[in-house]
């Protein structure tokens, strides 16, 4: 039973690799938590994080954030957090202007409840429903339009004749997103290792993300663990003014718990 359920799901997620795009890109990501427990049930968290695009050249995302857990039952937690985002948006090219990369602040509130159901003595199923909310405020952007522009008189840019505009305006935005994450992961009672694998699905009135990961947990003593996996992100059904392309991220996370 445990290793028809570890390769239906390994089975899955390499399904959904081989539907990636021609056009990808790979990335990094790195994390830094620490956790500290407050009696049996409740713990409170605090992690910093950096992602990379462009096959690990190009800085995407730096964030910072604070959250709460808390254990309702043995198979039972709800867990809420607030995450400050610092984001790397990249640049748009089209048939009249272009625009460059630039930095902006988002702002992210994540409520969860989390299910999970221990199969024989080494495998443990869980199901994370998340609430996903994300607000971007109004950000100024500078734009380039190329000399065919109607209306436009031109000027040099890379050898190009353009026209830059600035002051373009791009008004604040609110999203709010459910995110539903299948994981089953190897659980046995004192392993120092424990592989996992899950697929997240990103839903806001219809499937926008798909999220394929495979790593372990690696814990170093009983206060210091690592966690090492690879993730590939399907974005095929995300918003069609989302020119973001299909990623393969490696990810290292280290933990400090207190």
């Amino acid at each position: 039973m445990e290793r028809t359920v570890v390769s239906l799901l390994l089975a899955a997620m390499l399904l959904g690799g081989q539907t990636a795009k021609a056009q990808s890109e790979g990335g990094l990501l790195l994390g830094v938590e620490a956790e500290k427990t407050l009696g049996k049930d409740l713990s409170l968290n605090v992690e910093a994080g950096f992602r990379s695009r462009n096959d690990f050249r190009t800085a995407d995302r730096w964030s910072g954030s604070v959250g709460a857990e808390y254990k309702l039952a043995k198979w039972l937690k709800a867990d809420a957090s607030y995450t400050f985002l610092y984001d790397n948006n990249r640049e748009k090219l089209t048939n009249n202007y272009w625009r460059p990369s630039y930095w902006d602040t988002r702002h992210r509130l994540n409520a969860s409840l989390t299910g999970s159901y221990k199969v024989g003595n080494m495998v443990r199923l869980s199901l994370r429903e998340r609430w996903q909310y994300t607000y971007r405020p109004e950000t100024t952007t500078d734009r380039y339009y190329f000399a065919d522009y109607p209306g436009y008189p031109t000027a040099t840019w890379n050898g190009t004749d353009v026209w830059p505009v600035t002051q373009k305006v791009r008004a604040s935005k609110a999203k709010n997103q459910l995110r539903s994450r299948l994981q089953v992961e190897y659980d046995k009672k004192k392993a120092s290792v424990k592989p996992y694998a899950n697929l997240e699905l990103y839903n806001s009135w219809g499937i926008e993300k798909i999220r394929y990961t495979i790593g372990t947990g690696i814990k170093l003593t009983k206060q210091h663990s690592l966690d090492v996996y690879y993730r590939f992100q399907d974005r095929r059904h995300a918003d069609e003014n989302d020119d973001d392309p299909d990623m393969h991220y490696i990810g290292i996370g280290y933990k400090y718990k207190f």
